[in-house]
This record gives C-alpha cells, structure tokens and sequence, in this order.
C-alpha cells in the first residue's frame, strides 16, 4: 500500500511541473550562415514569423502536422520579435506543437540588417518561409505556403527517408 501511495505521488508531482522552456537561441550577423553550415548538403525549412502574426499562428497549424506524418523534417523556426519574449516564444511553439524545432529570435535591434542576411528581396513580409533543397537554393514563401510546392517539396526529399 505505501508502494502504492509513492507511486501516486511520483507521477502526481511529475504532472505538476511546468513544461520545459523552449530553447531560443539568439539571432544575431552570422547566425543564417551558421543554420546552414549545419545542414550541409541536407534539406530543411525555414519558418519567420512573430507572436503579432495571425497568419503565423495558421501556418503553424500545416507545420505541426507536417512534423507529425515527418518526424525527421528539419524545421527551423525563426521569431522577428525580442529575446524579452521569449517565455511567450516558448509557450507559443509548444502550444502549437512545434517545441521540437530549432527555435531562433531576432537578438538585434536592427532587424533589417537580419532579414538581409537572410534574403536581401525580404522586406518584413510575415510569415515567410523558405524550402531550402540540399545545395541549398530555396524556394521563398510570403503569407500562405503554396500547398502544391510543398507537397512537392516534401515527396522529392522526405519520401525516400
């Protein structure tokens, strides 16, 4: 009956704890270098968005499921917003289903010297994403995903996996 009692109240105190924070990691110059030095000759996609996009939120939905039916897809995700939010960064991810993806936060004030870095045709737009192939030439996404490129993007590097 003790057993019994400790067990309960192991797994009662396990329930309790707050989720893990969401590990952001500063995006400063030279961090879109260092994501792709990362992903040397493998595909991945890149995710911008902001805790002020609606948009986002709705294209988070498309993300989360694709991680589900693609647990090995390489998803980055990066936020235009502050390292003072990231607590809500977190939580915004992992509400959504997305606290397994590398997750990045603008970490400078100016931000458009970022989204340079990124893609000098970029203005801001949110969201934004990019389909990245193995080499490394991207396909560039404003607003809404273009469901058939995905599709096709997927089936030509994740079926084989």
């Amino acid at each position: 009956m003790r057993r019994l009692l400790c067990l309960a109240m192991a797994v009662l105190s396990m329930l309790t704890l707050p989720a893990a924070a969401q590990e952001l990691k500063p995006f400063v110059a030279g961090s879109m270098k260092e994501i792709t030095a990362a992903r040397q000759g493998k595909p991945f996609i890149l995710g911008m968005w902001s805790l002020t996009c609606t948009h986002c939120r709705e294209e988070f939905a498309l993300l989360s499921s694709l991680v589900k039916k693609h647990p090995d897809l390489d998803l980055v995700l990066v936020a235009t917003d502050t390292p003072e939010e990231g607590e809500e960064i977190g939580t915004t991810l992992r509400q959504s289903g997305l606290g397994g993806a590398q997750a990045w936060v603008f970490a400078d004030p100016f931000a458009e010297r970022l989204r340079f870095e990124i893609d000098p045709k970029w203005h801001g737009e949110l969201p934004r994403t990019y389909l990245y192939d193995p080499s490394h030439k991207a396909l560039a996404f404003s607003g809404k995903l273009d469901g058939l490129q995905l599709g096709q993007w997927l089936k030509k590097y994740y079926s084989r996996r």
